[in-house]
């Protein structure tokens, strides 16, 4: 992607947010008739999610040359994960409770909402077999992330094992990758249209916001300054310090992907185009990026975990339970491990929310209490979970292993 291209693409998507925003504060209710652009642009996103993790996957691994040294890469991505979730936690932890923001909230009406009663059931158990697929053609078929990325895994790895056999296999996966991230930058074009349908029709039906988030202000603010300390400070302070990159560039570079991150509200349908941002625009070893970026578009989710950390503390303060050192510390534990385990599960956050919740003997009623703005909050915590798993490509790859082969697809 040239940088004209690129810079071109950055300015449309903004421009269709700002768009949105100047439609529905100027036709209100009736912006909701071009949420169908945003739904067309979002479905031919999703259209070619599965291809590409399934490519881009087997041509990250078979990249690294030896598979033995898979095994270093991989630990130390998941060691990324993993830390950078469990401080969000923590983040989210200490300003909720210095900001108390449930203090004296009316629960008289909260109610357990239907989509939650659906997802009581859902543990550890249930997060641990989702993993693997009984059937892997019907996980493509039902958007099933984790158990692709599983697959693809297994694929590439034993692809590496069986000499000139694999070549071939290789190539035909290098092919697919190549299109399908051609096929993004045409999407590319339609891009400003799209984001501007998603956010017109979501806003728009959202009502008036001041009224809708009025009670839940502090809440809002609770999660809002803690993902900002998370992305402003802490992300940028590990891409300086383990890559040597420049945080401010490296955002700027990103802000197409972040800014479709926000209008999508999804890791998932945003991940052909952090690809693109990471690899053409930031200079990363495309070995690194097709590794790290579908596997943390699926597991890391850094904003996911502090949301559910703060609304979970949020409850207990609103019911009038106090939580102990002993029971925030399971409820880092059970943020930072949902997080990164529940993504294969259909409406990931909300599985977590319930995990969370059943760990520490809150009622699940407490959900009712935030459902209103979740939609909203979504948006700001996708987009720090995508900057997230770009920080950690350009982490990662000063771990490769220094002998590995030139990549497949190296022009």
């Amino acid at each position: 992607m040239t940088n004209r291209a690129s810079n071109g693409i950055l300015l449309g998507i903004a421009s269709g947010i700002a768009l949105a925003f100047v439609g529905v504060a100027l036709f209100g209710e009736a912006m909701i008739q071009v949420e169908w652009l945003g739904t067309l642009f979002l479905r031919a996103l999703r259209m070619i999610i599965i291809p590409l993790v399934m490519a881009s996957m087997i041509v990250g691994i078979t990249n690294m040359g030896d598979v033995r040294k898979l095994g270093r890469v991989g630990g130390l991505t998941l060691l990324y994960y993993g830390l950078t979730t469990a401080i969000a936690v923590t983040i989210g932890l200490i300003l909720v409770n210095i900001l108390q923001p449930g203090a004296g909230m009316d629960t008289s009406t909260a109610e357990i909402p239907a989509r939650v009663l659906a997802r009581e059931s859902v543990g550890f158990k249930d997060i641990a077999l989702s993993f693997v697929s009984d059937n892997i053609v019907h996980s493509m078929a039902e958007m099933e992330i984790l158990p692709v990325i599983v697959f693809s895994l297994v694929l590439g790895a034993v692809l590496t094992t069986i000499g000139e056999r694999g070549a071939p296999v290789i190539a035909f996966f290098v092919g697919l990758n190549e299109a399908v991230m051609k096929m993004v930058m045409l999407l590319m074009f339609i891009a400003p249209i799209g984001v501007f349908g998603l956010v017109a029709g979501r806003f728009a039906r959202a009502g008036d916001i001041g009224e809708l988030i009025g009670g839940l202000g502090k809440y809002m603010g609770t999660v809002l300054l803690g993902l900002g300390i998370h992305a402003v400070i802490v992300l940028p302070l590990i891409l300086w310090l383990f890559s040597g990159r420049n945080p401010f560039r490296y955002a700027l570079n990103l802000g197409a992907a972040l800014l479709t991150a926000f209008s999508t509200a999804s890791s998932s349908a945003t991940l052909p185009l952090t690809i693109e941002c990471v690899e053409d625009k930031n200079k990363v070893a495309r070995r690194a990026a097709y590794f790290v970026l579908p596997l943390g578009a699926t597991v890391n989710m850094n904003g996911t975990a502090l949301y559910e950390a703060v609304a979970a503390l949020f409850i207990a303060q609103a019911v009038g339970i106090e939580l102990g050192l002993g029971q925030q510390i399971v409820v880092l534990l059970t943020a930072t491990l949902a997080a990164i385990g529940a993504a294969g599960i259909p409406e990931a956050g909300l599985v977590t929310m319930v995990i969370v919740l059943r760990a520490v003997d809150l009622p699940l009623e407490g959900v009712g209490l935030i459902l209103a703005v979740d939609w909203l909050l979504d948006r700001f915590r996708t987009t720090v979970n995508v900057w997230g798993d770009a920080c950690g490509a350009g982490v990662i790859e000063r771990f490769l292993p220094e002998d590995a082969p030139p990549s497949h697809t190296d022009a």
